[in-house]
Order: structure tokens, then sequence, then C-alpha cells
């Protein structure tokens, strides 16, 4: 039976990375953005983005848009391949083998 990924398995970076692989390879999704369609903190999606980050599943670009600071994230091809890995899994799971 495949693995599960337990870093991806967190429901919030789940939800995280369902989110980031659906873009095109080099596509980014503003953090406000993620913030807002995930429902959860600024605090607690910074820790799960970390975390993603860390593991080489996400990059994490940090800019300035007309004076402000802007944070963008995207999946990584390492990211896409776990995840995809991760949803193989699940699916064993739920046919049984």
């Amino acid at each position: 039976m495949a693995e599960l990924n337990e870093t991806i398995h967190q429901p919030v970076r789940l939800r995280i990375m369902a989110a980031l692989v659906t873009l095109d390879p080099g596509q980014e999704l503003e953090f406000t953005y993620l913030r807002d369609l995930l429902e959860v903190t600024d605090g607690n999606l910074g820790a799960h983005l970390r975390k993603l980050e860390e593991a080489g599943y996400i990059a994490v670009n940090k800019t300035f848009v007309e004076r402000k600071p802007r944070t963008y994230v995207s999946a990584t091809p390492l990211g896409r391949k776990v995840f995809r890995e991760h949803v193989a899994a699940l699916e064993s799971i739920l046919k049984n083998k």
C-alpha cells in the first residue's frame, strides 16, 4: 500500500497543496487570498507555509507592490510530485487495496 505523506496529510496543509497544485507551474497565489480561501488566521497560515517550505514543497516569494509587502506562494515540482503520491495513497485506501 502507498504511504501517506505526514507533512501534507495535516488538513490545512492538504488544502494549501490542493489549492496550489491546481495552478499551472510557476503560477502563485497571494498570501491573503489563500488565507481567505482557507478561512485561517495569518499566524496559522504562516506556520503551515513554513512547514511546507522547509520540506521543499512550496516556494514563498516576498515582494513589494506599490510600497506594500506582498507574499506569494507556489507549489514546487517536488511539492506537486509528493501531492500526487499522497492523493494516490488516499485513493488506494479508499479502494481498499
